[in-house]
């Protein structure tokens, strides 16, 4: 298992982090212990939860399997979805802030947040109220690390701008969605998280388990897996030709030797701009299969193939101003250079 530094920051992460979206829902206490003991023994110490995944019951389970290993483990969690029916039990308010931290850590029986997300955009509150409420937990050490989930780059660069004109707390890391089959944040996300030095931790890096092997081309709906229960199958993202890359996939897992899940989460982990990427599993035996994809890294032939396959075209402005370098050097005449 390989080790990676969140952003800038001193803090370092396994390149697998064990989500916790099942836990309770799909998989009981006794075998989500099971895959917290599994991810643990291959080195994992990352783990990401969130206050909304089953109504808080994620983090209950959570905080009672690591109880007596507390500090081996780097735990995430996230506020923003509605704990309640009142008109502050949700958002980015100072308010809601203040209930969903102290909420957390009771759950995860824990006196501190290793990471602590925005989970979603909040139109309603402005950035300042929210960053500063961070910056508070920050200094009162609740929370060691803020972080956020699901912004546009414009209003991540905002919320960068105010932590750091102000002198607060800014965030050290950014998750998104990413797989070969939802690559959008590589046009304007990367490239900031990458100026600013923010880790990037994504979810679904196997496309919601589009790419896992259980489906083939054509298919959006698998008895037995998610989809047909109606949840975690993100294919309204999915770029055009995403079954031409499911197929691909399939043929490069055949050749390595490999599972199709493995192939297509060390794609997202090869990538140099990721920090680590959540894989989620049912039973602790699928996640022992995912958890080999630790420890090696695609053949550079094939690693080219799942990358032409997958790519975006070019969006404006930067499908017109991409070659602009060459008419700039072109039109440059040097002394003597005929």
């Amino acid at each position: 298992m390989h080790y990676r530094r969140v952003g800038r920051s001193g803090l370092k992460v396994s390149e697998i982090c064990l989500g916790t979206m099942t836990f309770g829902r799909g998989a009981d206490e006794a075998e989500s212990g099971r895959m917290v003991a599994a991810a643990m023994d291959a080195g994992v110490n990352f783990f990401d939860t969130a206050d909304g995944y089953n109504n808080g019951l994620a983090e209950t389970m959570l905080g009672s399997i690591l109880a007596n290993r507390r500090r081996e483990a780097v735990i995430a969690t996230k506020f923003f979805n509605p704990m309640g029916h009142g008109p502050n039990d949700s958002g980015m308010s100072r308010l809601h802030i203040k209930h969903a931290v102290e909420d957390s850590l009771q759950r995860l029986k824990t006196d501190y947040l290793d990471l602590y997300y925005i989970h979603h955009v909040d139109t309603q509150t402005p950035l300042e109220e929210m960053l500063r409420a961070l910056d508070d937990l920050v200094r009162q050490g609740k929370v060691l690390y803020t972080a956020c989930s699901n912004y546009e780059a414009w209003r991540l660069m905002e919320a960068l701008w105010t932590s750091d004109s102000k002198g607060w707390t800014r965030f050290d890391c950014y998750q998104p969605q990413y797989s070969l089959v939802v690559r959008d944040i590589e046009q304007e996300i990367v490239p900031v998280c990458e100026l600013k030095g923010l880790g990037v931790v994504v979810w679904s890096p196997m496309g919601g388990g589009f790419l896992a092997g259980k489906y083939k081309p054509g298919q959006r709906q698998v008895q037995g897996a998610r989809s047909s229960e109606g949840w975690a199958l993100p294919d309204r993202f999915f770029i055009g030709s995403c079954d031409e890359v499911l197929e691909t996939v399939l043929d490069v897992a055949r050749e390595l030797n490999r599972s199709p899940a493995q192939v297509a989460l060390r794609w997202v982990l090869d990538r140099p701009f990721i920090t680590s990427a959540i894989v989620g599993a049912r039973n602790a035996d699928q996640l022992r299969e995912t958890l080999a994809t630790a420890g090696w890294t695609l053949p550079d032939d094939m690693r080219a193939r799942l990358d032409a396959v997958s790519a975006l075209p070019h969006r404006y402005p930067r499908s017109f101003e991409e070659n602009m370098h060459e008419r700039r050097n072109a039109a440059v005449k040097m002394p003597g250079g005929g």
